[in-house]
């Protein structure tokens, strides 16, 4: 069982917030920027990833869209979170802003066990990035590790119902309505234990 692999663009809002069209984020490009802000080589920043040197050019350089898992890698040897792959660098303060996301109008990126949908995916200098996500996985066997990253998570249960399983808490079980805020650096996976996919929304901070 495979998952889809995310695209590797995204639009994001001028940080003017002005009436100009949205410029598309190279996901290679943004790579290589975070590479070259800790000075490291190709090398340096493969070998963190653990991934060949070969498919880091490959992915700066346009030429292969990353798998969720090489995503995964990415984060960890770039110590940032998956999302922070998609968010563009801070430029300057900007003040009241807003976006609004139409239902089924978010970025969908769809992985083995999740499929999640972006949200406010236009706005730039996020603090914050809110999405849906559909649980398909039914089982911790369905996960390669935990999930863990830099910040903080809120997690709302919109329909279905789910088992939170936490690092360093025993497994609970949610249902509509109910919600959990942990620090993301904590070892996290959520599956279904309905007989539909749960959809739950995420708030993760990207400060």
């Amino acid at each position: 069982m495979t998952g889809k692999d995310p695209k590797s663009l995204i639009e994001i809002a001028r940080s003017t917030g002005g009436d100009e069209m949205p410029e598309p984020l190279d996901l290679g490009a943004r790579v290589r920027e975070l590479r070259k802000a800790r000075d490291w080589t190709l090398e340096q920043a493969a070998g963190q990833a653990g991934l060949a040197r070969s498919t880091l050019s490959k992915i700066e350089n346009g030429q292969m869209s990353p798998t969720y898992e090489a995503l995964k890698k990415l984060a960890v040897g770039l110590e940032i979170s998956v999302p922070q792959l998609f968010t563009p660098p801070e430029k300057g303060q900007i003040n009241g802003r807003m976006v609004l996301t139409r239902s089924g109008e978010g970025n969908a990126q769809a992985t083995v066990t999740y499929e999640h949908e972006l949200l406010a995916e236009t706005l730039t200098k996020k603090q914050m990035l809110p999405y849906r996500a559909r649980v398909r996985a039914r089982s911790m066997d369905e996960f390669d590790g935990w999930v863990r990253h830099d910040g903080e998570e809120f997690l709302y249960v919109l329909t279905g119902v789910i088992r939170l399983y936490t690092e360093f808490y025993e497994p609970v079980e949610m249902r509509r309505g109910d919600s959990a805020y942990y620090d993301a650096t904590m070892g996290h996976n959520v599956v279904s234990v309905s007989d539909e996919d749960a959809l739950i929304l995420w708030v993760t901070s990207l400060a």
